[in-house]
């Protein structure tokens, strides 16, 4: 099952909060072949070796903005359900859900959670974790890129406009038909 794990597969499972890319703790272990609760329970022995920018606990609003935006993405999404292994647990949950907040890990602290696991499938795992991770890295500095280089045609486009609307202004009045020369009047004026 492992070896049918690539970065693009791990992606879905990457959620941005508060402005940080992390995956959350019943994804993360299911990925590293544990349960939750075993997973979490190694997770509270070494609290110490994950800082802030490691792992954090949610907060019910970010829970509950994350489950609608799940909810919404899978009812648009053409998965077929041999494809469930790429959706949250969150749309897939039972039992009546969880009972306490989750936990979210940046990419440092999901590697880290191989190391506290010790098992050989949890650290092979980790490194697909950490490829997903920087393959969306990679992706947003590609895109901003492009939104930078858009932004660049755009004040091109603008100023050459405004360049054509002057041209255009300046040859209006070339492009008028010569106005008829005055009639010679006849007789005595």
């Amino acid at each position: 099952m492992r070896k049918a794990f690539n970065s693009e597969l791990l992606e879905p499972l990457i959620f941005r909060i508060r402005e940080r890319r992390v995956v959350l703790d019943a994804d993360l272990s299911r990925l590293y072949g544990a349960t939750t609760t075993p997973f979490n329970e190694a997770f509270r022995r070494n609290r110490h070796r994950f800082p802030g920018d490691f792992a954090f606990q949610m907060t019910a609003d970010e829970l509950e903005n994350l489950r609608s935006q799940i909810a919404i993405s899978s009812l648009q999404s053409t998965d077929s359900p041999k494809d469930s292994s790429r959706r949250s647990q969150f749309v897939t949950a039972s039992h009546g859900g969880r009972r306490y907040l989750p936990w979210a890990f940046t990419e440092h602290g999901a590697l880290m959670a191989a190391n506290i696991l010790r098992s050989e499938g949890a650290v092979q795992m980790s490194v697909f974790v950490v490829r997903a991770f920087v393959r969306l890295r990679e992706q947003v500095a590609a895109n901003t890129a492009i939104l930078k280089r858009l932004a660049e045609i755009d004040k091109t486009l603008v100023q050459h406009d405004a360049a054509l609307s002057d041209l255009y202004r300046k040859l209006l009045p070339l492009l008028q038909p010569p106005a008829d020369p005055p009639k010679r009047r006849t007789g005595l004026h």
